[in-house]
């Protein structure tokens, strides 16, 4: 348990760290907006409440699949297609940036002392 925090506590410094990444903040802002739109559109066409919206969106984009839930509507597997297209490339990308975040920060990385300079 003790270092579930401790990863939880050290992805919240990478991700201070990384608010002043232009880039990373455009993805993060764009990981959070797809989150937001998938989990209004689960809960208004497939009728789930907004935590099970939210969990199928995150499962989604993170390309888990667990499958206990499933969208149900023509529209809804539709826009999930579409959906996993876009999200998942949206997710590898803000993964990678936080990736690059977290080495430059390293003590004695190269990037560290360009940093630095």
């Amino acid at each position: 348990m003790l270092s579930l925090f401790l990863g939880l506590a050290h992805l919240g410094r990478t991700i201070k760290l990384g608010a002043h990444d232009p880039e990373f903040r455009a993805l993060l802002v764009l990981f959070s907006g797809l989150l937001a739109i998938g989990t209004v559109f689960y809960a208004r066409v497939e009728g789930w409440s907004v935590l099970d919206a939210l969990y199928f969106s995150v499962a989604t984009l993170a390309t888990v699949g667990y499958g206990d839930i499933t969208p149900r509507t023509s529209l809804g597997k539709a826009f999930t297609i579409v959906y996993v297209l876009i999200g998942a490339g949206v997710f590898v990308s803000l993964a990678a940036r936080l990736a690059v975040v977290t080495f430059r920060r390293r003590p004695g990385s190269e990037s560290a002392r360009e940093m630095d300079r």
